[in-house]
């Protein structure tokens, strides 16, 4: 069943995202392993529920926020991170500037950034535009680094008042305040740089001792809330370390974790394996996870990848079918198995697959190039050009949205969903 994208929301989400000048890396264990990282402080910030996290694949080490509703941190920050103390203290702070009402006064900015350049949409994936398939991880067209500079620079009164706010959400959520700090020292020096050697994050959030020495002060002063905080450490490790075992060499992931029998290490091992080729070894691997905890989605997900990438679909769709039977609301396995299902030929499945995924992530490419392929081998052109063109959208490649937006408006019975999904498109498209 289709879910309506009005034009306005359309436009919104485009204006939301051209500032960004890299892809994000799209995995649905890692985005649900940061929401429970995130959920103890977004719940202290009113903010539960309704702010996604998402990861930037960039080696700098920078956070922001895009809107209301969204917080990027890139992957080489993430991966800097010791701990999920030092995670949660950089979500509280970009959550700080969302409930403290900083966005308010960024239309104007989001303005000048859309002149400076419009490409991209944010949740495109390279991956999916060349057509390969890296654990839903990719790169995607952007704008440049000045524009996002400019729409997400934060003043230094914003900055003193996203950290006060941000170590009483630490502290009532049982995230150690003196994290903040720590996170902060990774900065150090940062201003003193030219601007073409600073990390991102020194441009959008100035850095200065007087803010080191708040932060140093409420720390001091203050005893977190003492809470379990098991749950929260397990998925921390268990998002940064599937991260590292795909964006790091095989190599050095297989030396690193060693002859390691802990969940972690074992995940990471299968990862690498899988990466260089060796299917028995990764399967082996995964399936000890598996053993260990049956009812987990995303490991039986990423068992489906293994053997998808392996070209060996219909086992694939098993896999991600039973992942899919765990987490039947998850959009990105339902998108897995619908790929895996085409593979195997079961395209008239497929198509009912990839529709419901696309009810409720309409802005993943891969999945919009299936479902497109997946309309095309059933005879109905003008729904595969709806998805065409939403998924030249959603790279940021307007003029060929509208190129078949404008195809898939002649094909298809006017005020039909697809056809309004076309002119979606056609409002928001750059006019000639």
């Amino acid at each position: 069943m289709f879910r309506k994208l009005t034009t306005a929301a359309f436009a919104l989400m485009l204006s939301a995202v051209q500032a960004l000048s890299q892809g994000l890396i799209r995995d649905a264990e890692i985005e649900y392993a940061l929401r429970q990282v995130a959920q103890p402080i977004l719940q202290q910030a009113g903010l539960p529920g309704s702010v996604k996290i998402y990861i930037i694949n960039d080696d700098k080490m920078n956070a922001f926020v895009g809107n209301a509703r969204a917080i990027f941190i890139h992957s080489g920050l993430l991966l800097r991170m010791e701990s999920a103390d030092q995670l949660q203290a950089v979500l509280a702070h970009e959550a700080a500037h969302i409930a403290n009402g900083h966005l308010t006064r960024r239309p104007a900015a989001a303005r000048q950034a859309a002149t400076a350049a419009k490409l991209g949409l944010i949740l495109s994936v390279a991956a999916a535009a060349a057509g390969g398939s890296r654990a839903g991880m990719g790169v995607a067209a952007g704008t440049a680094s000045a524009a996002q500079r400019t729409l997400f620079a934060h003043t230094r009164a914003e900055e003193a008042s996203a950290d006060q706010s941000s170590l009483r959400y630490m502290a009532a959520a049982g995230t150690d305040p003196k994290a903040a700090r720590e996170v902060l020292e990774l900065f150090r020096g940062q201003e003193l740089l030219t601007i073409g050697r600073q990390d991102p994050y020194a441009q959008t959030h100035p850095l200065t001792r007087d803010r080191i020495r708040a932060v140093e002060g409420f720390a001091a002063a203050v005893t977190p809330r003492s809470v379990d905080r098991r749950a929260v450490d397990y998925w921390y490790a268990r998002a940064t370390g599937k991260l590292s075992a795909f964006l790091r060499a095989p190599r050095w992931t297989l030396r690193r974790v060693g002859r390691d029998m802990d969940e972690i290490s074992v995940l990471r091992r299968a990862i690498a394996e899988h990466r260089q080729a060796d299917l028995r070894g990764a399967l082996s691997a995964i399936d000890s996870l598996i053993a260990a905890r049956p009812g987990d989605a995303y490991y039986h997900e990423l068992r489906g990848q293994f053997l998808l990438e392996s070209g060996q679909a219909a086992p694939a769709a098993a896999s991600y079918g039973r992942a899919a039977q765990i987490a039947p609301r998850e959009p990105l396995i339902q998108a897995g198995l619908g790929r895996a299902m085409m593979a195997a030929g079961q395209t008239a499945k497929a198509l009912q697959v990839l529709e419901r995924a696309r009810a409720n992530d309409p802005y993943d490419p891969a999945m919009l190039r299936d479902l497109a392929t997946a309309h095309a081998r059933q005879g109905n052109t003008g729904l595969a050009s709806v998805a065409t063109a939403e998924r030249y959208a959603v790279l940021g490649r307007l003029d060929d949205a509208a190129i078949h937006a404008k195809r898939a408006e002649g094909l298809l019975p006017s005020g039909s969903s697809g056809w309004l999904r076309a002119q979606d498109i056609l409002a928001t498209a750059p006019r000639r």
